[in-house]
């Protein structure tokens, strides 16, 4: 086997300098220093190989190219796309096996997958990076785990140390120069008296002071946000020394879209607070996993329904009401029918006999045994209309008792499509970002919209309506609207499903991971 592997190594090494040789004939621009290429230069060189070399042997085998239309592929109405036009190679899945059943040496190494589609005996260098230079330490693939060893010469042998083992003894690597030019393993971070603390930006917020705000005595700041950054500061291994920064004048809430750019423009290092998670701001900067759910929703006044005489017909609707007299009517003819001949109940004028018909199944709604029935299909059908009074009677008494008992609570706004169909004016959170989406995905005009300062405000507007200069309906984010419901005394609610679906993170210009070097050093 060694042989086997020493011949492989030597084919790769001339290929390797026969590659190069060609590479640098036919650069046409040089310049000093390595080649103008890294490792995933030569995966796609070899990449290109493989795929070479698959279709020559497709082709070798009677292996045709040919395309045909594939149903599957349809033009959406509108679409400019054109995919019915597309063809489908028809010998695809031959050549897909054919791909994956070559095997040959390229400059990157073995190229062979198994029948899972994977590399057969993956291996990768272990790299100690220094300054701007590395060493190789070690190596890893998934037969040897780590290793000093080349993963080539112990495929095929026991060995002891591996990916899944959990003895840290079998898994050997060159020793590790760490940050400081030393060899002992860090033990945690401990940072010099005269390094750099992370700027961190705190937004001085005018409403919803629970969240985040200034703290007057002592000089700090406060909130659920800074208490959920300070626990999660607090189960890292090492300090992490940090200002806190307001940021705005606190007579108003701050831009929120000011705040992520002066983070992305690198005055300050963070931003923690009751930032948004939106599209537009992770494209400049980056986010924490959001640790609060959030989403826009709409709050309006509620108003209690005018009780009525009439109240005791709205349990059925116009439609049940007819469909239960016509019930009325027709178990009473049937009932007539059957009893008339022999009852002499059922006898008489047709004045007297058609009084007969509607107060016998009357006398079914108070007393079960109504009017005396001799005939057996008389009561047999007598006994079926029982158990119909019995559901209708339920029914309506349920429904009449929530009636009475419950309060009505009713509003002219739905939810968000009724508020978009609509001209009356939108209240929104100062600072907040729904006033962009609401102007620029839901194309609501901007002359509608009103800004919102304080919690008081949002009562205020509410309570007067639009025709009293105040809002018909106000959108928000799910964790303000429950502060302020909460205080609200049920005046309010909000109406519809959260129509946008975010979350509250912390903000840095790149990974905090790498921001923690910024005060290591002085």
């Amino acid at each position: 086997m060694c042989g086997s592997l020493q011949t492989g190594w030597l084919l790769c090494w001339i290929l390797w300098c026969q590659f190069m040789k060609r590479w640098n004939d036919g650069l046409e621009y040089k310049k000093p220093g390595p080649a103008l290429f890294n490792s995933y230069a030569l995966y796609a060189y070899d990449s290109v190989w493989l795929a070479a070399q698959a279709l020559e042997t497709f082709l070798n085998s009677n292996g045709t190219v040919s395309y045909s239309n594939d149903p599957k592929l349809r033009d959406v109405n509108g679409s400019t796309l054109h995919l019915s036009s597309l063809r489908v190679f028809d010998g695809g899945q031959k050549y897909l096996d054919t791909l994956l059943t070559t095997n040959f040496t390229g400059l990157s190494g073995e190229v062979q997958f198994d029948s899972d589609k994977n590399f057969i005996h993956p291996a990768y260098d272990v790299l100690n990076i220094g300054g701007n230079s590395f060493r190789r330490v070690g190596y890893w693939s998934n037969h040897s785990g780590l290793s000093i060893v080349a993963p080539e010469t112990l495929y095929g042998k026991p060995v002891n140390g591996s990916l899944n083992s959990n003895s840290k003894s079998d898994e050997h690597l060159y020793s590790i120069i760490w940050p400081g030019e030393t060899s002992e393993t860090p033990r945690g971070w401990v940072f010099p008296n005269n390094g750099k603390p992370l700027r961190i930006a705190v937004p001085n917020r005018r409403s919803y002071l629970a969240f985040v705000a200034k703290e007057k005595n002592p000089p700090g700041v406060r909130g659920y946000c800074i208490d959920v950054f300070e626990a999660a500061i607090n189960l890292l291994p090492y300090p992490v020394p940090r200002t806190y920064m307001l940021y705005g004048d606190g007579k108003r809430n701050p831009s929120y879209n000011d705040l992520v750019n002066a983070v992305a423009l690198n005055e300050y290092d963070a931003a923690v607070g009751d930032v948004t998670i939106v599209t537009n701001r992770t494209k400049i900067v980056d986010f924490t996993q959001p640790y609060m759910e959030s989403g826009l929703v709409v709050v309006v006044p509620m108003k209690q329904a005018k009780s009525s005489p009439w109240a005791f017909m709205k349990p059925f609707t116009i439609q049940m009401w007819c469909v239960t007299g016509a019930f009325f009517l027709l178990v009473g003819s049937v009932v007539w029918i059957l009893e008339h001949r022999m009852n002499h109940e059922f006898r008489g004028p047709p004045s007297q006999q058609l009084i007969t018909i509607f107060w016998s199944n009357l006398l079914t709604l108070i007393f079960p045994e109504g009017e005396n029935t001799v005939s057996t299909l008389g009561r047999l059908v007598l006994i079926i209309w029982l158990f119909v009074v019995l559901i209708i009677n339920s029914s309506y008494t349920a429904s009449l008792k929530s009636i009475l008992t419950v309060q009505q609570l009713t509003s002219r706004i739905e939810g968000i499509d009724s508020l978009i169909a609509s001209t009356e004016p939108i209240g929104v959170q100062d600072g907040s970002f729904a006033w962009n989406y609401l102007v620029d995905e839901l194309n609501i005009a901007a002359s509608r919209l009103v800004t919102l300062k304080t919690q008081e405000d949002y009562a205020t507007a509410l309570t007067k309506g639009p025709k009293a200069g105040g809002v018909a309906a106000i959108v928000d984010e799910l964790p303000y609207v429950e502060l302020f419901l909460s205080s609200a005394n049920c005046q309010f609610s909000t109406v519809g499903q959260e129509f946008t679906k975010s979350g509250w993170g912390f903000v840095s210009s790149y990974p905090f991971e790498l921001k923690m070097w910024r005060f290591i050093l002085p």
